[in-house]
């Protein structure tokens, strides 16, 4: 009799994996199985902070800020932070092996997590866009961006996704001398907006897990402004 009171008792008790928390822990594991790699990619180093060509470590580091994750971990050549973003395991990472290497530190990230192509996006900055703008894609050349074509060689093809943030062409300017100096005032402004709107981009994209509606959405309100 004291065995069966026991069993009642037991059966009666709420089960661990009803609580609110574990149900939250369980839709979060489940959200994972596609997992994320954001890659802004750009130059490390003081000297190159918040220059041009660094949009895209801004638009990381703005994403971080954002969603509330920050992290002092070195891992695949790369400042890294694992992270939940809408409800999704995501992965960010600046690789620190300078522009035209950003492949090495992908790659190596990509072959450990098991990361398919199409889940990584990459960040790059773009003198073809006016300041301010973002285009995203899906796919497409590397654009004579040694950054993104170092990231095709390593994961052998140039189907990836890809949020390209502008900074306006360097007009007389030495193309080099341009992209590595820092924004004007006006265009400081500019960026800003760019890279929140990039950061808005990216959440909306890992919530939906849908490129080609997140194209439609961000790409289409960039054009109208």
């Amino acid at each position: 009799m004291r065995k069966i009171l026991r069993m009642l008792n037991w059966w009666a008790k709420p089960s661990i994996l009803e609580s609110s928390g574990d149900v939250q822990q369980d839709s979060i594991e489940e959200n994972c199985i596609a997992m994320k790699l954001i890659v802004g990619i750009g130059n490390p180093g003081k000297e190159y902070e918040k220059t041009r060509h660094n949009a895209g470590f801004m638009a990381i580091d703005r994403l971080a800020e954002r969603n509330c994750l920050s992290s002092d971990k070195t891992k695949f050549h790369a400042h890294f932070i694992e992270g939940v973003i809408a409800g999704k395991k995501t992965l960010l990472m600046k690789p620190m092996t300078f522009m035209n290497r950003s492949g090495l530190a992908v790659g190596e990230a990509v072959r450990f997590y098991k990361i398919e192509p199409k889940d990584v996006l990459v960040l790059v900055d773009d003198i073809a866009l006016p300041c301010g703008r973002i285009r995203l894609r899906s796919d497409g050349s590397a654009g004579g961006h040694n950054g993104l074509t170092d990231i095709k060689r390593v994961l052998g093809t140039q189907t990836y996704p890809r949020l390209r943030i502008g900074i306006d062409a360097p007009g007389r300017v030495p193309q080099k001398d341009y992209v590595l100096g820092r924004f004007s005032p006006d265009q400081e402004f500019q960026v800003e907006r760019a890279i929140n709107r990039a950061a808005e981009a990216i959440e909306h994209w890992i919530r939906e897990d849908d490129m080609a509606q997140t194209m439609t959405i961000y790409n289409k309100a960039a054009e109208e402004e």
